[in-house]
């Protein structure tokens, strides 16, 4: 423990006191400003109210395809070589981000260069040529990531997904953005065109705009969306998960050398609320995002090396391998609370998962104590300002903002919630938000029949180490061993890894 709050302490100590998230941000109706007087450059974050739980039964995946044949193709005006000709030596670019809830067209160029950068940008949206040879190129490359990297390179990325999946199943939440295989196959250029008719309308974008820009280019940028269709297409009602019943387990059989972990349930908790700060703390303490000092990570990595890393979220944090901190608009309605064991050696992944079951129900029962909560607040407090350092990257949270509907800013709420918010609000809202009695697992492992005799024998997970460990830690490992993990026949289920994103 001296080691953790040595450590918090230099983290702290980096971080001066008095910086701010910078310049106010003005909100209309379809707009989100953040001007930046000295920012010499122009950042654009163009959200669309569309993304995966649009997509139409059976073809999963067309609001990704769709956002990339805008971003990532040609325009009328330009072939897609073109486009990368001219953007090329103004050292800009654009693309998209499509996330279940929310598209984004986004990118940023110097002010300098903005007469040649802001028409290529606008064709982008407004002049998709939608051609064949973009869309097979497109689709390949969606392919290839479901049936190729999802599959078989990236089991974390495969473990989060089932884990999503499965909460979701049924609902507009249940499949990733990039779709299913046979969907995508399926999907054509008349499916994109009407895609692209009925959501990127004048009714139904948000234009967020930062840095260096002039008023003309907020006139200008506001004339040029008009000119999208009108009308705004029927909201999508929010998402209802399936109940989760006791402990239930979906495992991946994988030839896998090590065993990918994820667990976790829906909470009714969003961005704003004042138990969404109070959990922050209790989250940042158990498994901040690639924090060493958190419990997790101390008690799996540190204490007994069995993997990279061991963290815990609140709200979506997509491809946290790629992340130092929270990415900006991947908002959700409906979060979940979420585990992510990094991959841990297959004879330890019972003992593993064993370990994060009983991390997360000691906090649950016992609270957080005073040290541990006045610790990870004040670093929280300051760890905040690392959220948004860039214009952009501002001007993010801000249209996340929008979404939550936060009157003012979510990242100066937060320092300021630091100040409020106490030791009984944290313990209240674990007891009130996190109901450890029901949750879902995903596993990623070879030998999927052995792991569920295991788990529904409720056998021991004797554990060895390479080398010598202290009294301390192998006595607790004898409380872990056999730490009770009740899963019945009825609720494991095992997916041929070949099998997954089909359908």
């Amino acid at each position: 423990m001296k080691n953790v709050i040595f450590l918090f302490a230099s983290i702290l100590l980096l971080i001066p006191s008095s910086m701010t998230f910078g310049e106010e941000k003005v909100s209309e109706k379809n707009m989100v400003l953040l001007p930046v007087g000295n920012d010499p450059t122009i950042s654009f974050r163009i959200w669309f109210k569309v993304g995966s739980q649009n997509d139409p039964a059976g073809k999963e995946g067309l609001a990704a395809i769709t956002a990339s044949m805008l971003t990532d193709a040609s325009t009328q005006v330009n072939s897609y070589e073109q486009v990368l000709d001219k953007l090329f030596p103004l050292a800009a670019d654009y693309s998209a981000s499509t996330s279940v809830e929310q598209t984004i067209i986004y990118g940023r160029t110097h002010k300098d260069n903005i007469d040649e950068y802001y028409p290529l940008l606008m064709d982008a949206m407004l002049k998709p040529a939608f051609k064949q040879e973009d869309l097979d190129r497109i689709r390949s490359q969606a392919l290839n990531y479901l049936e190729n990297s999802m599959r078989y390179a990236s089991d974390e990325e495969l473990g989060k997904a089932i884990l999503y999946n499965t909460i979701f199943a049924g609902s507009p939440y249940g499949h990733i953005t990039t779709g299913l295989v046979e969907s995508v196959k399926s999907i054509t250029l008349d499916d994109i065109g009407n895609f692209y008719k009925k959501y990127y309308t004048a009714d139904n974008v948000i234009v967020g705009l930062g840095g260096g820009y002039d008023a003309g280019l907020v006139e200008k940028i506001r004339k040029d969306l008009d000119a999208l269709p009108k009308g705004a297409p029927k909201t999508v009602p929010k998402p209802k998960a399936k109940a989760i019943n006791g402990l239930n387990v979906t495992i991946v059989d994988k030839d896998a050398q090590s065993t990918a972990i994820s667990l976790g349930f829906p909470i009714d908790v969003l961005r704003g609320s004042k138990d969404y700060y109070a959990l922050s703390i209790a989250n940042s303490w158990l498994g901040q995002h690639r924090n060493s000092a958190s419990h997790l990570y101390q008690v799996i990595r540190e204490e007994r090396g069995l993997n990279y890393g061991d963290y815990s979220y609140i709200e979506n944090f997509p491809r946290g391998g790629g992340r130092m901190v929270p990415p900006q608009n991947v908002c959700r309605r409906q979060q979940i609370f979420e585990v992510w064991i990094r991959p841990v050696p297959n004879e330890t992944k019972h003992f593993a998962l064993r370990a994060a079951l009983r991390e997360v129900n000691n906090l649950v029962d016992k609270g957080m104590t005073e040290s541990n909560f006045r610790l990870t607040r004040d670093f929280l407090k300051k760890f905040v300002l690392n959220y948004a350092p860039t214009t952009m990257e501002r001007l993010g949270y801000a249209l996340d903002d929008r979404f939550y509907g936060i009157k003012g800013s979510h990242l100066e709420i937060f320092r300021k919630m630091m100040d409020e918010i106490k030791l009984s609000d944290v313990n209240k809202a674990l007891k009130k938000h996190l109901k450890t009695g029901n949750i879902q697992i995903a596993v990623v492992t070879k030998d999927a029949a052995g792991f569920r005799e295991a788990l529904i024998n409720d056998a021991p997970s004797p554990i060895t180490y390479k080398t010598p460990k202290p009294e301390s830690v192998l006595n607790e490992d004898k409380e872990i061993i056999k730490y009770p993990i009740k899963v019945k026949p009825g609720n494991v289920t095992i997916l041929k890894v070949a099998d997954i994103f089909s359908k």
